[in-house]
């Protein structure tokens, strides 16, 4: 089958794109890309290209800049270049060559395909990467130890991401453009192995064949599988996640005992924590806390995770807000990340004291201003409404059986140095409203959803 047919063939099985999409093809002048572009104009796909300068290879660098264009004028398209500077991005963000380059490129496309290169907004970003790009991809992944979806390489599509090209191999591309008499520009930097991609391209791959002459054409195959492998693993894990998971306001909970008895443990953990951002090496820390370790947390650049009782409980990280708050007198409404406080100083007998632990109704007249409103600490202690004797409030919270993340959100109210109120819980005993009482202090808490 002529290369052009299997070329749509594929296009139609995958699902890839619609026949009248508008495709953003990320063009360098290179073979692959020269040849995806060949191959959109001959099945009759509307498409625009995108070339990014990133200024490494001097002179080289706009000699492809020049060629990108001059395709475009060859097909009629619309050619948006962008030129950046890589090395100072480098500087900035403490990145490899590579890195910069993909962030910059891939920052690029996504503005191009939200629209901001005016007219028709692209709806999918095509690239031309191939079998042998998959496969040196499949090996650093495996190399890297990435897991099961590092195996199964780069999939033909992701989001708006789509690779129509992993199905031909370099040199069925090659042949493709010779007999179309298709021109290219040669990279220079792809004959240097200092980049991790070329070092596996023109050395290790080669000594794999020597030994095993058909080990690229098995790589190949082992992505096929892998890809159906992943598939059937991650019905696996969101069987178990399902059964295990439950959302509590932004923490998610899972039971510790019924976790311990799954096989393969570490697979499953990780899993199930790789999205908040934990990494295969921190597993064993976080099944040591499964089984009851003395460290008090494990944490990722986003969440911790903690044992509380019988549970792991899965929570984000803090966000930074003020420590401690001033209310003055006559301030209506104080707000926080998470929550917000509306306050009134009303007369009795205007309002009628509620039975509920999210509305505070104190004696005005024992009211000293400002108010202080903070995250409690340990030694703090108050008078619980109903109680003559003090209670810590490390106590009044385990009694409560709040879990450890819960107790982390729990803020106190000082009117003169004495806790009034231990927000959206209990007001202290000594500012409640008596037969005495003639002004009233509301506050109302409520919960941010």
């Amino acid at each position: 089958m002529e290369l052009v047919e299997k070329f749509k063939e594929i296009v139609g099985k995958e699902n890839l794109f619609s026949p009248n999409d508008l495709l953003l093809l990320a063009v360098s002048g290179g073979m692959d890309s020269s040849v995806l572009c060949e191959l959109c104009h001959q099945a009759g796909y509307r498409f625009v290209i995108a070339h990014v300068n990133f200024g490494l290879r001097g002179p080289e660098s706009d000699r492809d800049e020049d060629f990108v264009k001059a395709l475009g004028m060859k097909y009629d398209v619309t050619v948006w270049v962008k030129r950046v500077d890589t090395e100072a991005y480098i500087a900035e963000k403490k990145v490899s060559v590579q890195v910069a380059a993909r962030e910059l490129r891939y920052q690029w496309f996504d503005e191009l395909l939200s629209g901001s290169g005016g007219g028709e907004a692209p709806c999918w970003l095509l690239t031309a990467h191939h079998a042998d790009d998959n496969v040196e991809t499949m090996l650093m992944h495996f190399f890297r130890g990435s897991g099961i979806s590092g195996l199964r390489g780069m999939l033909p599509k992701q989001d708006r991401l789509v690779r129509p090209l992993l199905t031909f191999t370099s040199a069925m591309l090659l042949d493709f453009a010779n007999q179309r008499e298709l021109s290219w520009v040669e990279d220079s930097s792809n004959a240097s192995e200092k980049y991790t991609r070329n070092y596996f391209r023109h050395t290790l791959i080669p000594l794999v064949n020597k030994i095993f002459p058909e080990a690229e054409n098995n790589l190949r195959e082992n992505i096929r599988r892998f890809r159906e492998v992943e598939l059937l693993y991650q019905q696996a894990i969101q069987l178990h996640a399902r059964k295990l998971l439950k959302t509590v306001g932004d923490e998610i909970r899972l039971p510790a005992l019924a976790l311990k008895k799954l096989t393969p443990l570490n697979s499953i953990v990780y899993e199930i924590v790789k999205p908040f951002h934990f990494t295969p090496q921190q597993v064993g820390d976080i099944i040591h806390l499964l089984e009851g370790g003395q460290a008090k947390y494990v944490q990722s650049p986003s969440h911790r995770i903690i044992r509380n009782r019988k549970q792991l409980v899965i929570a984000p990280l803090r966000s930074a807000e003020p420590q401690h708050i001033l209310i003055e007198a006559g301030e209506p409404l104080v707000e926080s990340g998470d929550w917000s406080l509306t306050i009134a100083e009303l007369a009795l007998p205007e309002i009628k004291i509620p039975n509920d632990p999210g509305t505070a109704c104190l004696d005005l007249k024992k009211i000293a201003y400002p108010l202080l409103l903070r995250q409690w600490k340990q030694g703090d202690y108050f008078y619980p409404l109903g109680m003559r004797k003090k209670k810590k409030i490390a106590r009044f919270l385990i009694d409560c059986k709040l879990s450890p993340t819960e107790k982390e959100k729990v803020w106190v109210l000082e009117s003169g140095k004495k806790i009034a109120w231990v927000v959206g819980m209990r007001i202290d005993d000594r500012f409640k409203v008596s037969a005495h009482t003639k002004k009233v202090l509301r506050i109302n808490f409520k919960k941010k959803i």
